[in-house]
């Protein structure tokens, strides 16, 4: 059987949905499995081997090009769509596949296999996932709190992004912080101030920790303030892929970021560390479930650096 998984982004989102990717991966292990994303990130999802092929116009631009992506989906002939999405552009996908719909999971009028539980937007991502795919046969049921998350340790094992040649190129060596300062653009308010990480950076050095500041390119601007206090700091801004930087966090002493997509990947590689929330985010909806740690206050510009400092030293011990 071919089967569909359709999952857009934001980037947070897309790491925490490889614990469902996996899931599906295992029920069906003999299908042909296509995921339906964006070309930002088909690279991580193809490095994940959990994928036959990777389809990335998933937002068409204008009525020609979605009615020419629902022509082809329709062409395929899947036998189950997974819409992991579940966004308003996702649910008019069962539309386009007229007059022979698949099995559909998600929250789609129509669907097959709906998730419909009242509370589901109150749930955690992973829980929420988790529970689709229970309706969808395709997984166990969870308690609420128990779905486990993503394991992105594999990207330590992609050839050519081996954390070792990655640390050579970067001139970084262990141990080392992985910084990620940036956040949407759009609520500047899941930011702590890059001062604070500038704080943050150099009481770090000053204990033996070497400091690198990772994000896109918009986060470029971020890396001075910080390299002014803590010398040596390495500017890995815009500079590394997703994968890369999953390799890379698998190695980190700690990493400490926003509430961002970043964050998130260097969680669920096995990043040791603490992620930074302020009013805007709900950790009851996207707290890590890994060895990172998180701390939340209404506005972050009152979380001082010694309550970050304490943090990153109980998650250096495990705590």
């Amino acid at each position: 059987m071919r089967i569909l998984v359709i999952k857009l982004g934001a980037l947070g989102d897309f790491v925490q949905a490889f614990a469902a990717f996996r899931q599906i991966r295992q029920a069906h292990a003999a299908d042909e499995i296509t995921l339906l994303t964006t070309p930002s990130y088909a690279a991580l999802a193809r490095a994940s081997g959990l994928f036959d092929r990777i389809e990335t116009d998933g937002r068409p631009s204008g009525l020609g090009a979605t009615l020419a992506l629902f022509r082809r989906l329709r062409d395929q002939r899947y036998g189950r769509v997974y819409d992991l999405q579940t966004s308003s552009r996702s649910r008019w996908f069962l539309l386009g596949f007229w007059p022979r719909r698949p099995e559909w999971s998600g929250i789609s009028p129509g669907a097959s296999h709906r998730q419909t539980r009242p509370d589901r937007d109150a749930l955690h991502n992973l829980d929420r996932l988790a529970d689709q795919l229970h309706v969808a046969g395709a997984g166990p049921a969870y308690a609420l709190g128990a779905a486990p998350g993503p394991d992105l340790s594999w990207a330590a094992r992609v050839p050519g992004a081996e954390p070792e040649a990655l640390m050579a190129r970067f001139g970084l060596a262990s141990p080392f912080t992985l910084l990620a300062p940036g956040a949407s653009t759009v609520k500047p308010e899941k930011c702590w101030p890059v001062e604070a990480y500038a704080e943050l950076s150099q009481a770090l050095v000053a204990q033996g920790m070497r400091v690198a500041v990772v994000g896109g390119p918009a986060e470029a601007a971020l890396f001075a303030p910080i390299a002014a206090r803590a010398p040596g700091a390495t500017d890995l801004t815009g500079r590394t892929s997703l994968v890369e930087l999953a390799s890379l966090a698998s190695r980190a002493a700690l990493a400490v970021g926003n509430d961002s997509g970043p964050t998130h990947l260097m969680a669920y590689a096995g990043a040791p560390g603490v992620m930074l929330m302020s009013r805007v985010t709900d950790p009851g909806h996207c707290a890590p479930r890994a060895r990172m740690q998180w701390l939340k206050t209404e506005d972050l510009r009152d979380l001082g650096v010694d309550r970050v400092l304490t943090a990153c030293r109980e998650a250096l011990l495990g705590g």
